[in-house]
């Protein structure tokens, strides 16, 4: 692919509040320039590393990594337009970065500033590698974006560092990250520079875990103390739930071994992304499969509906197959980002709709969630319904907040919010031969090669509140290509017309999701693709004992909920009629968005004088307005509900 530009009014929308606000917003917050109730100090971490100001360090042991991701965020927009005011306050950090790097290549201003004497001596804790892998990828968006490589040179001399640390070799730590990302931040390292001991540790770090003791045995050396409680524990992070450490960490088996997601569910996909590329570029099909395996558990067991994963606060886990609860879930928004990269990976690998319905539903429901309209307030959790008195009160309830936070105090989220949307363009469109795969309905204009030669098409769509979608052929002419359409799962019918002239169905050929429509392309071509977008309900599998009788609406990839704004509180008495049509109507606030009008009765109770009284219920008919799950919250706090009672 040459270039990618984005032509969606929608996305424009949200590009232009990362670009504007959110972006800067971040810097400010990383200088500690923007007062937060939670200050950042990551930057003043940096300058203290590289001698430039006197202090002690400040924040988590995986400070560092919040300006990494930062600085990739920074790679993808300037790549995407020039901003010199932005390039160079990127620089400066970088400056301060490359000048609190030791002359080894070692880079953690934890281990540097705090404790010196216990580098690698807790890799299932303390986020070593997890912050190389962020200024890995980081260093590699930034040379993309700006042609500058000295955020690469630093990167590189680090993974070179850790090469000389870790690996199969008798004199070498045979250990593997606790935090998974430095598999990622590797193999993103190798494909730019070509630099094949970056792919050679990546499988290294993969293939060893589950594979050895190393993680007991640290354990032992350092005296049993734990970073966390700064003491003697019996076993390090002995249980997260009801399971052992060993699942929350993915190595209570070698990878190739693994059926099920456990454990800590960012860690997990940023694993099995790890696993897929690596499997693509080793061209392993027993480490795909296992890919494949993992990849289906998640999306058919474990998979929230808006795309999220991780259904407990205890460990942001995991659980087991079909524990899906609404109103204690965690479903990190970081943990939809890692399950879109898992997912494209796969995708690329191997098309099929499936994969691309998966970027799709997390891409367009938790993790646009997981920042205000004002690009400054973000959540962390993203539960499925809340009542903000309970939430406020019951501890098991408490990770969930009812209003997005300016900040965290670990921040992970934010600036992986920013990374993830400077970098939509990658996730619409793939090359193979002479097919050109469309995954994503996002307006766009693309250029690319293909063995026929150059094409550039242009991409109109008024996604995703419309499912028409118009491609017209810029560059190409006389030139063969098959141009190969997702098919949603949620479009139940669609139809196709090229240069004006309907084309039937029984015709084309379709595999795994997709038609591909098959021509020697000419000027001004142009293709027309609509696919039905209306209101539909569902209903999850019975397995899914939380859901039982409830039903969820949905518009196109869009998943909706009800908010006391809108309806009144005590949501829970509310009982939707699926055999009635919802009724659509476009709303000017928040950028614009459909809302829907639902029939319902209300089974309204009554305050009383006794706790528990004999029953006496109104039923009370009533129309819900229900508005997209990712708007949820940006129009004040309130009661949320996103799975209805039925009639």
């Amino acid at each position: 692919m040459n270039k990618i530009r984005i032509k969606s009014e929608f996305w424009e929308w949200y590009l232009d509040i990362v670009n504007d606000r959110l972006i800067p917003y971040q810097w400010g917050v990383l200088t500690d320039q923007i007062a937060c109730s939670v200050p950042s100090h990551a930057v003043r971490n940096f300058k203290i590393a590289a001698g430039v100001m006197d202090g002690e360090f400040s924040g988590f042991v995986f400070q560092d990594s919040d300006l990494y991701k930062w600085l990739e965020a920074v790679g993808n927009s300037l790549g995407y337009e020039k901003n010199p005011e932005l390039e160079a306050r990127a620089d400066e950090i970088i400056g301060y970065i490359a000048g609190a790097q030791e002359e080894d290549g070692y880079l953690n201003t934890y281990f540097q500033l705090k404790e010196p004497d216990k580098k690698w001596s807790n890799l299932l804790e303390c986020h070593e590698l997890y912050c190389a892998g962020h200024l890995m990828e980081a260093a590699v968006a930034y040379a993309r974006g700006t042609g500058k490589t000295r955020l690469l040179g630093v990167a590189c001399r680090l993974a070179d560092c850790i090469d000389r640390v870790f690996g199969w070799e008798e004199e070498k730590l045979h250990g593997c990250p606790g935090h998974q990302e430095v598999e990622l931040g590797l193999i993103k390292l190798y494909e730019y520079t070509e630099e094949t001991s970056y792919l050679k540790l990546a499988f290294y770090f993969l293939e060893v875990r589950g594979q050895n003791s190393f993680f007991e045995e640290e354990f032992e050396r350092r005296g049993r103390i734990s970073h966390w409680t700064r003491g003697p524990v019996d076993e390090p992070n002995k249980y997260y739930n009801q399971y052992p450490y060993t699942y929350y960490n993915q190595f209570h088996a070698p990878v190739r071994h693994q059926t099920e997601a456990v454990g800590h569910a960012v860690r997990a996909v940023y694993m099995y992304g790890a696993m897929a590329k690596a499997a693509v570029l080793g061209r392993d099909e027993e480490l795909f499969d296992a890919c494949r395996t993992l990849w289906e558990n998640i999306v058919q067991k474990q998979m929230y509906i808006t795309g999220s994963i991780g259904s407990t606060p205890a460990g942001e886990a995991f659980t087991r197959d079909y524990d899906l609860p609404n109103d204690t879930n965690y479903s990190e928004t970081c943990a939809s980002i890692g399950l879109i990269r898992f997912s494209m990976e796969m995708l690329k690998a191997e098309p099929d709709s499936r994969y691309g319905d998966v970027i799709e539903r997390a891409l367009y429901n938790t993790v646009l969630a997981g920042m205000a309209v004002d690009g400054r307030h973000f959540f962390y959790v993203n539960p499925m319904e809340a009542v903000p008195e309970i939430c406020e009160a019951n501890p098991e309830r408490n990770h969930i907040k009812t209003v997005r936070q300016e900040w965290y105090s670990c921040a992970c989220c934010p600036p992986n919010i920013a990374r993830t949307i400077t970098d939509i363009q990658n996730l619409i469109y793939s090359v193979s031969g002479r097919r050109i795969y469309i995954h994503q309905y996002i307006g766009s204009e693309m250029e690319m090669k293909t063995e026929e030669g150059t094409i550039r098409i242009s991409l109109e769509a008024d996604f995703p509140w419309n499912g028409k979608v118009a491609l017209r052929l810029l560059e190409g002419d006389g030139l063969y290509a098959e141009i190969a359409l997702r098919v949603p799962d949620w479009c139940r019918a669609c139809s196709l017309s090229i240069n004006g002239v309907a084309v039937k169905e029984e015709v084309l050929d379709k595999e795994k999701g997709y038609i591909f429509v098959k021509r020697i392309w000419k000027a001004e071509d142009y293709l027309e693709w609509d696919m039905e977008m209306r209101p539909q309900f569902v209903q999850a599998d019975r397995r899914v004992y939380y859901n039982a009788g409830k039903a969820a609406v949905v518009r196109g990839p869009l998943v909706y909920c009800i908010e006391e704004m809108d309806n009144g509180s005590y949501l829970y008495e509310c009982r939707v009629d699926t055999e009635c049509t919802p009724r659509e109507e476009w709303e000017e606030e928040l950028s614009g968005y459909y809302s829907l009008s639902l029939s319902a009765v209300r089974y309204q109770g009554r305050i009383q004088d006794k706790l528990y009284d004999r029953t006496l219920v109104h039923k009370k008919p009533v129309c819900l307005k229900a508005v997209p799950y990712f708007l949820w919250n940006n129009r004040g706090q309130g009661e949320m509900v996103t799975w209805i009672p039925v009639l």
